[in-house]
């Protein structure tokens, strides 16, 4: 753990303040449960102003559609306590399936939606009559707290979500240049390696961060859009900067690098150190591409340089649209006229997993039917805690991988929160005199909570600490201390989150480097659809989804074993094949008969060898891949013999140089 910056005091006093300005205004206007918005305050508040915005904004919606459904719920079948039960842990399941297939803040709508209902409408089972005035009570106090700290967010030393967003470009855009400097000099191999998934990675964070843009200042609002396309560009500058090393290094090693070409690389490394993204600049090195690929090639040698100064002059493009969004998100410039054509309409494309939503979805209905059962069959006064924060927990950290190890951090913060909330209750409390009094004495423990999540390792346990400690606290406009109940109570808390760490345990936990080969799976199978014409029509959309799963992939390589062979797979290899066979599809139509079917040939070849049977499949595919490199040598051909470069690379990188059938009589000559 580092030492607590300047800003997470900062936030740690202005959560704090919000905190109590929302127990004051909650106290005035005398509403029966003035905790929930202190409580509300510490869940809702982030660093940045927008993302407290954001968060309150689909808290808000979430709570009154969870309150909704406790009314409708509670209304018709308290007196069927089985049947309830199992209503409220099925609506907890859809919410929280819902709000894991929705990777944006919007998600939290779902999940608010989801454990509101528990939450409001499990203490009412025993006065249906009042389920009502309670969920509208809730409302109010929820919605106080999330309106305080938004408020304190966005008007004291507020923290722009802009200045990360900047902070987080510049740094992506000095790793995406040492990447492409070893690319052009040959230096290192580097475009399938850690670095680059590592970026990929930094560029998806990106998409949330936009989203909090929208919540910000009128004059921060126009950059979302732009910001998902710049997004969209720099994860698609990979495969590019992937490509320009693969073809560079296999022309290096047959020594077959044209002089020319070599220059060429060499004057775009030498723009690439000194950061020059001017126009001219970009201009020249395109022009030199042009001109320094073969305009009809037909060796093997030809083919890659022509692929190669291809894959140059879609970097330089994207270099320069990547510099003119930068621009205009960081600047406010007008939205520029982008070159790249793949990435000129910008579309967000995430990896939805099904079969783990489902998983952890199912968890949480263990969870909620276990504790209801609990609840019903010892008849416990204050026992509808144990479902109600079964719900919180499973729903706070579904989105994990193995959930159950932050599901019982929490619980063992919990438990440190309610002996807090003890000394408090029945010590400290009896002494305050005043409202002045009670901030006092609340202060310490609270500003210490408020720095600690700051701090990545004791994030969790200091919210649950938290909001555990407010709930027990149990703040209202008298004094009121029962030692019996408040024992029951935390209890009853403590066992829910127990028993939702067991069933999480079991049902649910997976480690990550089992999720990244599931990822890497989902690829192939989304390569293979591609080769049989599903799926995606458009070579950036495959992209876009290959390179998300790879981005998650990235966030897990910290537990996968370093001997293990994902270590040193060229992950990037994929998604340019996924991008050619997309290509070959959509370009076999310009072409005579001949040359489609023999372009037919590869692609009905393509999904038994990506499904799996490589020792039966790789030498009747080569073959096959050859023999298309043959029939496209027409006129109408530059466009798919190139996609076929880029895929027989993709597929076989070490296999034998391409040998055309027959040579024109020319090249024999030169040879």
């Amino acid at each position: 753990m580092t030492l607590p910056l300047r800003r997470d005091w900062i936030f740690a006093a202005k959560t704090f303040a919000a905190a109590m300005l929302a127990l004051y205004i909650a106290l005035l206007f005398d509403l029966p449960r003035p905790y929930w918005s202190m409580a509300t305050v510490y869940i809702t508040s982030q660093l940045f102003a927008g993302a407290t915005g954001s968060k309150a904004v689909f808290r808000v919606c979430g709570t009154m559609i969870g309150g909704v459904m406790a009314v409708i719920l509670v209304s018709n079948l308290a007196n069927a306590p089985v049947l309830l039960s199992l209503a409220m842990a099925l609506w907890v399941a859809v919410c929280l399936y819902a709000s894991l297939l929705d990777r944006t803040p919007r998600g939290y709508l779902f999940m608010l939606a989801g454990y509101t209902a528990p939450l409001i409408g499990f203490p009412c089972v025993d006065d249906p009559a009042s389920i009502f005035d309670v969920a509208v009570a809730r409302s109010e106090e929820i919605s106080l707290g999330i309106i305080c700290a938004s408020l304190v967010s966005s008007i004291v030393l507020p923290q722009p979500v802009a200045g990360a967003i900047k902070a987080r470009l510049a740094t992506w855009l000095s790793g995406a240049r040492s990447l492409s400097l070893q690319a052009f000099t040959g230096s290192e191999r580097g475009a399938g390696s850690k670095a680059a998934l590592s970026l990929a990675a930094a560029a998806l964070t990106l998409e949330t961060l936009g989203t909090h843009l929208a919540f910000e200042s009128s004059r921060e609002r126009r950059s979302p859009r732009g910001l998902a396309m710049l997004r969209q560009h720099m994860l698609m500058a990979l495969p590019i900067i992937a490509a320009v090393a693969d073809r560079a290094e296999a022309l290096r090693a047959q020594h077959a690098m044209p002089d020319a070409a070599e220059r060429l690389l060499t004057a775009a490394g030498d723009l690439l150190q000194r950061d020059d993204t001017s126009a001219v600049a970009a201009a020249q090195v395109r022009e030199a591409a042009e001109m320094a690929a073969p305009a009809d090639p037909r060796t093997w040698n030809e083919l890659l340089l022509a692929s190669l100064m291809g894959r140059v002059i879609d970097y330089v493009d994207l270099r320069q649209d990547i510099r003119a969004l930068l621009r205009h998100v960081s600047d406010g410039t007008a939205l520029p006229a982008l070159r790249f054509r793949y990435t000129a309409a910008a579309r967000i494309i995430r990896h939805r997993d099904h079969g783990m939503a489902l998983r952890s979805a199912f968890g949480a209905f263990l969870a909620l039917i276990a504790t209801c059962a609990i609840w019903i069959a010892t008849g416990w006064p204050d026992g509808s805690g144990a479902p109600m924060f079964a719900a919180v927990v499973c729903c706070f950290f579904a989105a994990q991988d193995d959930p159950a190890p932050a599901i019982l951090q929490f619980t063992n913060a919990s438990i440190i929160g309610a002996l807090l909330a003890a000394f408090y209750l029945f010590v400290v409390l009896p002494l305050a005199t005043n409202f002045e009094m009670l901030v006092v004495m609340l202060a310490p423990v609270l500003l210490l909570c408020g720095v600690l999540m700051q701090q990545p390792r004791t994030a969790g346990m200091a919210l649950g600490g938290a909001v555990t400690g407010l709930a027990l606290l149990a703040l209202q406009g008298s004094f009121v201390a029962d030692f019996a109940s408040f024992t029951n109570t935390a209890i009853s808390l403590i066992l829910g989150m127990w028993v939702s760490a067991l069933i999480t345990r079991l049902v649910r936990s997976v480690d990550g480097a089992w999720s990244a080969r599931r990822l890497l799976r989902k690829n192939g199978m989304t390569l293979v659809a591609a080769a049989r014409g599903h799926g995606g029509h458009d070579g950036v959309e495959l992209a876009a989804l290959m390179l998300d799963r790879l981005a998650l992939v990235s966030a897990r390589f910290v537990h996968v074993p370093a001997e293990d062979d994902l270590h040193a797979a060229d992950l990037l290899a994929e998604v340019r094949a996924g991008i050619n066979i997309v290509e070959l599809r959509r370009g076999r139509r310009h072409l005579p008969a001949d040359a489609r079917r023999a372009l037919d040939t590869v692609i009905a070849a393509l999904p038994k060898h990506l499904a799996g049977a490589l020792e039966t499949t790789a030498p009747e595919l080569l073959r096959a891949i050859d023999a298309a490199l043959d029939a496209t040598a027409v006129p109408a051909g530059r466009t798919a013999r190139l996609g076929l470069v880029g895929l027989r690379r993709a597929l076989f990188p070490d296999a034998l140089p391409y040998m055309p059938t027959i040579i024109p009589f020319t090249l024999e000559l030169a040879a």
